[in-house]
């Protein structure tokens, strides 16, 4: 219905721009037909002698001819046949040769175009009448001279009923293939949002669209598929992340259950017996609840921060290294920083995690006595331990959501700190590498963005 509408505007436009020339053209054509006699009846006369004309429409209608004097009499005498407007009485009046009107009037019920040109000179009786009858007639006049418009009106007709015409053909065939190409261009529509309604009654997400073509329908197929990948790698990785969990939770719960039955017999242990079983508790409660925070801190990874801001990067690197120091002491690993004030933009919360989780990894696999090297400048913290570094076919996973080299199985950890660390980099804008330090050990790099110091110091004075 649009594309018809559209196109009967532009035909009626165009329709009526034709109209308005055609017109325009006619007229002009008659025009020059008028100025031509007129000249003819003025020039073809001798000097000083009036123009061969009768004051009446001759025998056809609308042909009409008149002289007017300045005085307002006509030639050659009564009766008037054409009116005279001010317009004429002023011409006549001047002295001036050439100068003409042309315009549009009525002669009776007839209309007609007609022209006044001025004569501009004095004129006597062309027909010589006798002396005693030659009269000099005054100084000016005008020449009115008139044609019908009938020719001028049934060529319009003609042209208004062909114009009316194309315009109802022209509209009936938009009508058509506006329906055809809107059938054309729906049925591929249908097809497709058939296929949607099918995948969101089943939410078989595996299943993919039919790719198509190049036109828009085959980009937004494609489009959809790409959706589809993603619902589908979100929902495997969902899949995953619970099968994971399920996996992790399962020890620490069986070694719970096997304490807790144990404790039914309580009263039969000894005092030394009964720390140890409540000792063995507390610590499998610790790994519930850091495995079920781990796993909550990825679930919030997920959605958008909005608590982000201005954080100085540098002073908490170094508040974390001052914890991670208190917790090495028990094994006389010393952590030694080096660092420069520089600036990031971030959740702060979330970031003083990830620096924590990089530093608890890089102290979980230092020897004792050995040292952590922790260095952060222009958004960049690289921690380097020198354990037994990290093996070619780990590297690649170490990153992943539950992942444990086979000789870190038997240390305590969920495998989620690192994870954490790469979805707090990912989020954040930045990004997180493992590399092979030089001599051994691992070298982490955690990277963000630097910002502009928020508010820089002001000269004294």
């Amino acid at each position: 219905m649009i594309a018809t509408a559209a196109v009967l505007v532009v035909v009626l436009i165009g329709s009526f721009a034709t109209y308005v020339v055609a017109y325009y053209s006619l007229v002009g054509s008659l025009d020059v037909t008028l100025q031509q006699d007129a000249q003819q009846l003025i020039s073809g006369n001798e000097v000083n002698q009036l123009p061969v004309i009768q004051n009446t429409c001759g025998r056809a209608k609308g042909y009409c001819s008149q002289i007017v004097w300045a005085d307002g009499k006509v030639y050659p005498g009564d009766p008037q046949v054409l009116p005279i407007p001010a317009a004429v009485n002023q011409l006549a009046a001047s002295l001036g040769s050439g100068q003409e009107l042309l315009f549009t009037t009525k002669v009776g019920n007839i209309s007609v175009r007609e022209i006044v040109k001025s004569l501009g000179s004095t004129y006597s009786y062309s027909n010589r009448p006798p002396p005693e009858q030659r009269l000099t007639m005054p100084d000016g006049g005008a020449l009115q001279l008139t044609a019908p418009l009938t020719g001028v009106h049934e060529g319009l007709h003609r042209l208004a009923v062909a114009l009316w015409i194309i315009i109802m053909c022209g509209v009936g065939l938009a009508v058509l293939l506006g329906f055809a190409v809107s059938r054309t261009v729906l049925r591929p529509l249908d097809d497709l949002t058939g296929s949607i309604e099918e995948l969101a009654r089943t939410t078989d997400v595996s299943r993919r669209l039919d790719p198509g073509g190049a036109d828009e329908l085959g980009r937004l197929r494609r489009a959809f598929n790409r959706l589809l990948a993603a619902v589908d790698s979100s929902r495997e990785s969902q899949r995953q992340l619970v099968l994971d969990a399920s996996h992790e939770l399962r020890t620490p719960l069986t070694s719970l259950r096997t304490n807790m039955e144990v404790a039914r017999r309580m009263e039969e242990l000894a005092p030394e017996e009964r720390e140890i079983l409540i000792g063995d508790v507390l610590t499998q409660l610790d790994e519930l609840t850091s495995l079920v925070a781990d796993m909550a801190e990825l679930a919030r990874g997920d959605l958008p921060q909005l608590t982000s801001g201005p954080v100085r990067f540098d002073e908490l690197v170094l508040t974390a290294v001052e914890a991670a120091t208190t917790h090495g002491r028990s094994r006389d690993v010393t952590f030694v920083t080096s660092t420069a004030p520089c600036w990031v933009s971030g959740s702060a919360a979330r970031i003083e995690r990830a620096v924590d989780n990089l530093l608890d990894n890089a102290l979980k696999y230092s020897p004792d006595g050995s040292v952590v090297e922790v260095s952060c400048a222009e958004g960049v913290l690289m921690v380097r331990d020198h354990g037994r570094g990290i093996s070619d076919s780990d590297i690649e996973h170490i990153f992943d959501r539950f992942y444990r080299a086979p000789e870190a199985r038997s240390r305590p950890g969920s495998g989620l700190g690192l994870a954490i660390v790469a979805q707090v980099a990912l989020d954040e804008g930045g990004q997180v590498s493992a590399h092979h330090a030089p001599g051994g050990g691992a070298l982490f790099r955690f990277a963000l963005p630097p910002i502009a110091t928020p508010h820089p110091a002001r000269n004294p004075g």
